[in-house]
């Protein structure tokens, strides 16, 4: 994989991004981060609130706290596998680290709003695992949530994978206005691709077609080629993922880093320019444009399902019947695809295209975090704030708390091969590995969980651990042929800023949105393009983007 400093404008945090959940600025301490970050001295912490702790806890240390502790633990229960006492890694945790926890579960249909009540009113638990960047901010003015910059001396497994991945300009967008970051952000050593387009390879093959696309206009041109070959096939490629307010959101999300933009599930309001170093509006650029419509030309031509908005499950049926030959997919489901197919009593093979490039190269974006956790600022307060943050460090981002929050106990969940890569045992499932195997990591034990691993395992040893040899060979294909892209600032709003921009953010979003749509399936037509910018611009979106350049000059002055 590829990662230089294009001279291109690149996709950066919208006000919703920053605010509410993708890629928001953060707060930190002296953390050795530039950009005008705070350079006031590290937090110590003291003897009366080290119990439990290591005394020489560093990179590569095994922790255990030198008694037993328990911290209080705010835990997403998922319905798929929900929460269990007597789960192995709660059990291993005690015996094996002397950590319990005093747990508040709250199942995933209340998990935002829950936390936020929970937040709001003064009790939040010791940590708060499965929080995206971007939510923290709402709670940063209030007190609630520790700056945990100031605190990175005890934390040398995450300061460590930051420098080694290279990571520290995305930390840098993490911080608020203060300067400091409030969220510990689950850290990827790659970019995380999942996502392209599936098709129905033997109808590929029966068009002629035996090389992927190079590009999004030659997939364009392999969809007619395809119809024409199959006849049984109402549209080649009928698409899934239209929930609203964002019909063809994965699709428009994989293509947009190749058009130069932001789309689909990816899309911001704020779109950073490199080569005038501002912001300006996502929806209304020409690169956006072009993208639009060259979505818009599949539906045009025939080639592509008008239906932007039909359900998951009534995309799937048209592929699965073969009234489709592609559809959007991710590494995770080419196992239930064919499992489906098969009870159709159907026989066709199937397979994930190599993710196409554009007019702008072909590239992955820059961002390589997710779900992160907070620590309530209350923690500080505690006797075992040290041994709390130690372990945090060691469960979360050593190799070896990664490897155990992701595989298990060796022995009793893996076995370790010949280069000490775990393999699950044979009679034990996740995801695509050992389909039909009796027992579940997650389930069962309490594995590869949200809660207790970030980043489906982080470092890419471990997550390609997880992968069958097909899929393994795809993403590395992907990642070989990609550039990744720089990483764009972030601008820091104050707080009368973030609240005033949140006003518009939502209105200028959905209106894109909606006319996207419109473009794309023609009911609205391209010509009408220059009045759905004066549109975009009468809802106060030039006072949107000012807002973010002057945050920004700001913070670079």
């Amino acid at each position: 994989m590829r990662n230089t400093r294009m001279r291109a404008a690149v996709a950066a945090a919208s006000l919703t991004t920053l605010a509410l959940g993708l890629a928001a600025c953060g707060s930190g301490g002296d953390d050795g981060g530039g950009d005008g970050a705070s350079t006031a001295a590290a937090a110590t912490i003291d003897a009366e609130h080290s119990v439990g702790a290591m005394d020489d806890f560093a990179v590569g240390s095994a922790f255990k706290a030198t008694e037993p502790v328990t911290f209080s633990l705010m835990y997403r229960d998922m319905p798929d596998y929900p929460v269990k006492d007597d789960w192995s890694v709660f059990q291993h945790l005690e015996s094996d680290r002397n950590v319990t926890f005093d747990r508040t579960d709250i199942p995933l249909a209340d998990w935002d709003q829950k936390k936020a009540l929970l937040i709001g009113s003064g009790e939040a638990s010791d940590l708060m695992p499965v929080t995206y960047a971007g939510s923290e901010t709402q709670f940063v003015s209030g007190g609630a949530i520790l700056p945990v910059s100031d605190y990175l001396d005890y934390m040398p497994n995450f300061a460590d994978k930051i420098e080694k991945w290279g990571l520290q300009e995305d930390l840098d967008n993490l911080r608020q206005e203060d300067g400091k970051f409030y969220l510990l952000p689950g850290l990827r050593e790659k970019p995380d691709v999942q996502y392209s387009v599936m098709i129905n390879d033997d109808m590929w093959k029966k068009a002629g077609i035996t090389e992927d696309p190079k590009t999004w206009d030659e997939f364009g041109e392999d969809l007619k080629k395809v119809q024409e070959a199959n006849p049984d096939v109402t549209y080649a490629f009928s698409d899934r993922w239209n929930e609203n307010p964002n019909p063809l959101g994965s699709l428009l999300n994989v293509m947009a880093p190749n058009f130069d933009t932001a789309a689909g599930w990816g899309y911001n309001n704020a779109h950073y320019d490199e080569d005038a170093g501002a912001f300006e509006l996502t929806g209304t650029t020409d690169a956006y444009k072009q993208l639009v419509e060259t979505v818009h030309g599949w539906v045009a031509d025939g080639t592509m399902d008008p239906e932007i908005t039909q359900s998951d499950d009534q995309a799937k049926q048209k592929f699965v019947s073969g009234k489709s030959a592609a559809v959007s997919a991710n590494t995770q489901e080419l196992t239930a695809y064919r499992t489906a197919i098969e009870d159709a009593g159907k026989k066709f093979s199937t397979r994930l295209l190599t993710v196409p490039g554009g007019p702008a190269g072909s590239n992955v974006p820059s961002g390589r975090f997710t779900s992160g956790v907070m620590i309530s600022s209350d923690a500080a307060d505690k006797p075992y704030f040290k041994a709390l943050l130690q372990y945090v460090d060691w469960q979360y981002f050593s190799d070896e708390g990664i490897e155990f929050g992701t595989f298990g106990v060796e022995g009793e969940t893996y076995s370790a091969g010949s280069d000490g890569t775990p393999a699950l045992n044979e009679d034990i499932t996740w995801g695509p590995m050992n389909p039909g195997a009796e027992k579940f990591l997650n389930k069962d034990f309490g594995y590869s969980n949200g809660v207790f691993v970030l980043a489906n395992g982080s470092s890419q040893k471990y997550i390609q651990a997880m992968m069958p040899d097909e899929i393994k060979d795809w993403t590395n294909t992907v990642l070989d042929a990609k550039t990744m892209l720089p990483v764009a600032p972030a601008a820091r709003l104050d707080e009368m800023e973030l609240e005033q921009n949140t006003l518009l953010d939502t209105q200028i979003k959905d209106a894109v949105a909606a006319a996207t749509a419109a473009f794309i399936t023609g009911k609205k037509p391209l010509e009408e393009w220059d009045a759905y910018v004066a549109q975009i611009e009468g809802l106060s979106s030039q006072q949107f983007i000012d807002t973010m350049n002057t945050a920004l000059a700001r913070q670079e002055g």
